[in-house]
This record gives C-alpha cells, sequence and structure tokens, in this order.
C-alpha cells in the first residue's frame, strides 16, 4: 500500500502519494509542532516570506565563498583518521567535521565545540527514546546554547555586522525585525538538525563507498566534477535515506491514494521507503545517480523543500573530496556497524578502513 493508517496517523510511503502530500499544502499543512518552527512549520505567505529572506544565505555565491573554509574543516578531519585500522566513519569524523563546520559558517566561538558534540550524543540518545520529556530538555538545551551567543551580539544590533550571524540578527521579514523566539528558532533550524543529520549522512555515503569497489571507482572517477559527485551523494542518499520523515496535518477530508484521510489527522511521509518505492525505482538498490536524480527526495520536495540542501550538499562533497584525496583505497572493516533505529535513518555505527 502506498499510504496507510498507523495509529491515529497515516503513513505515506508511496512515491507519487509522497509527492502529492507536499505539494498541496493547502490540504496538508506543515504546522504540525506545539513548538515555534521557522520557516519549516509555517504555511501560506508567511512561509513564502520567511524563506524569500533566508534562502540567500544559501545561494550559490554564498556557498562558492564558503568552501575553502570547510575544506579546511574537512581536510583537518580527514588528517586525524588513522590509516589501515577501522575508523569510526559517525563519531571518529562524522560528528566532528559537521560541528566544526557549523561553527566556521556560523563564525561561533570554538569553545563551544565539546558542549555542541555531546549535545549531538544526547540529542541522538532522547530521539531514540521517544520521550518527550527528555528530547524537549535537549531542545531546551540547545536553544540555551543559541542564546548564549546571540544575546551579547543583540547588545550591539546597530554595528556592521560581522558574520551571517551577525546579519541574521538584522534581517527584516515583512517590514521588521525577527524576535529572539523566531531566531533561535531559525537558528535551531539551521544548525541542530543539521549536526546530527550530516553525521548520518557521512555515514552512509562513505559505508556504501567503501563496501562496493564499483561504486567507490565511480566516484573517483567523478572527483574533479563537483556537480557530477554531487549527484552521486544525493543517489547514495536516497539509497539509504537517513532522513526518515516529515509530518504534515490535513485541514480537510480528503484521500492520500486509496487511504482515507479525516481533516485534522496527522501524516507521516516516509522519505525512505518513497525513496525505495518500486513503482518509481524498480531497482533500488541499483546506483544509478543522474537517471534517478529527479526522483530523488532525499531533501524532500514542494514548497518546504529543504532550505540547507545547498550547504549539505558543500559539506558532504568537499569531506568525501577530502577523503578521496588523502587515500588510494576505502574499504568495510571486519567489524560490525549497528544501523540506526526510526525515528532516525542511516547508521548508528559504521566502520570502514583508509588505505
Amino acid at each position: 500500500m502506498s499510504a496507510f493508517p498507523e495509529g491515529d496517523s497515516i503513513r505515506v510511503v508511496g512515491h507519487a502519494e509522497a509527492l502529492a502530500v507536499v505539494q498541496d499544502p493547502e490540504t496538508f499543512s506543515s504546522q504540525v509542532s506545539r513548538f515555534l518552527q521557522v520557516p519549516n512549520g509555517l504555511d501560506g505567505e508567511e512561509h513564502a516570506q520567511f524563506r524569500a529572506a533566508l534562502d540567500p544565505f544559501f545561494g550559490p555565491d554564498r556557498m562558492a565563498a564558503l568552501e575553502d573554509s570547510v575544506r579546511d574543516v574537512a581536510r583537518e578531519a580527514v588528517a586525524r583518521l588513522p590509516r589501515d585500522e577501522p575508523v569510526g566513519v559517525i563519531l571518529q569524523l562524522g560528528v566532528g567535521f559537521a560541528v566544526d563546520a557549523m561553527l566556521a559558517w556560523l563564525n561561533w566561538p570554538a569553545s563551544l565545540r565539546d558542549e555542541l558534540i555531546e549535545w549531538v550524543r544526547e540529542n541522538a540518545e532522547a530521539t531514540r527514546s521517544g520521550h518527550l520529556s527528555r528530547t524537549a530538555e535537549v531542545a531546551q538545551w540547545f536553544d540555551d546554547i543559541i542564546g548564549r551567543v546571540i544575546d551579547p551580539r543583540m547588545e550591539r544590533i546597530e554595528e556592521e555586522p560581522r558574520d551571517v550571524t551577525d546579519e541574521l540578527l538584522r534581517l527584516e521579514v515583512g517590514g521588521r525585525r525577527l524576535e529572539r523566539p523566531e531566531l533561535i528558532s531559525i537558528l535551531r533550524n539551521w544548525t541542530g538538525g543539521d549536526l546530527g543529520s550530516l553525521a548520518l549522512c557521512a555515514g552512509v555515503v562513505l559505508h556504501q563507498v567503501a563496501a562496493d569497489p564499483a561504486i567507490e571507482a565511480d566516484v573517483r572517477a567523478r572527483r574533479e566534477d563537483p556537480v557530477r559527485l554531487a549527484a552521486a551523494i544525493d543517489e547514495l542518499l536516497r539509497i539509504d535515506d537517513p532522513f526518515v520523515s516529515n509530518r504534515r496535518l490535513a485541514t480537510r477530508d480528503t484521500t492520500v491514494g486509496t487511504c482515507p484521510v479525516t481533516a485534522g489527522q496527522r501524516i507521516v511521509v516516509d522519505w525512505t521507503k518513497a525513496n525505495r518505492d518500486t513503482q518509481r525505482f524498480p531497482d533500488p538498490d541499483r546506483y544509478a545517480p543522474e537517471e534517478n536524480a529527479a526522483a530523488n527526495l532525499v531533501y524532500g520536495a514542494g514548497p518546504h523543500v529543504c532550505p540547507g540542501r545547498p550547504l549539505a550538499t558543500l559539506e558532504l562533497r568537499v569531506l568525501l573530496e577530502e577523503v578521496l584525496d588523502a587515500t588510494n583505497d576505502l574499504s568495510p572493516a571486519q567489524r560490525p556497524g549497528v544501523r540506526a533505529v526510526r525515528p532516525l535513518g542511516g547508521w548508528l555505527r559504521t566502520y570502514i578502513v583508509l588505505s
């Protein structure tokens, strides 16, 4: 079935049905959380205004200017890894790289590094636990970190901006500057979700490259073409999508596929299953970057498509480039990995050998 009841919700697993939901924001609202979520928890004109103001932060010129800083971070992270012995892709490489890249992008204090790495670990454990009180506590911890960064900056708001964070604090949407809760929500969206997700993505990509010599050969052949290498990364993420799902809220009685939906009912769009729907990908494990690119839903679709896709693509591409440049061969380690369990995706732990 492409969509089916699951408790009080409807889970959407079909590719066509997932697209139908996320491309119809009037019927399927993104206002699903009791917490402020800017911009992903907004709808309609309000959402469009915020996206118009925030999307330029991820524009091509911005990403091009950031690339050297990300490369420095990636090169240092790869240089720290041992050779010819098992490397924990997520814990030894992914998390530290994600945190350092974020600090470089936003120009936050390096003194936050250890705390943010610990936060990523605690956030993953809280998410796996499913206990709302624990996830709320960890979320508040991250909001407090953001507050410690922006509050001193807001006291000198009339000065010229020095970096991306300063620019955000001075941003106007709808003719007004943003309020502190909105700023914290945006920065949480930009950073808190990205840290753990980027580490999971690194695990998925490097595991598959190391496990399949044909994929490794193809990826190495793409090394000098950033566009083709990014397409390969997207395809590896489609095959084993760590971005498990998004939620929507039905605004009226309707159907998804043949499944009835009642107004007020929650919808879970299952990206992992949609990206492996055999109706759209007859052989979902087959690695075919260009062939599958148009249908790839790793970063979502519709008006709420992930705004941070250009940043995630840059970071993953540069990290993979640095791994390839520093090695002649990648291979799976003789140490069993551990798969992540919903609501996380990909690998919790996976090991490769760099030679």
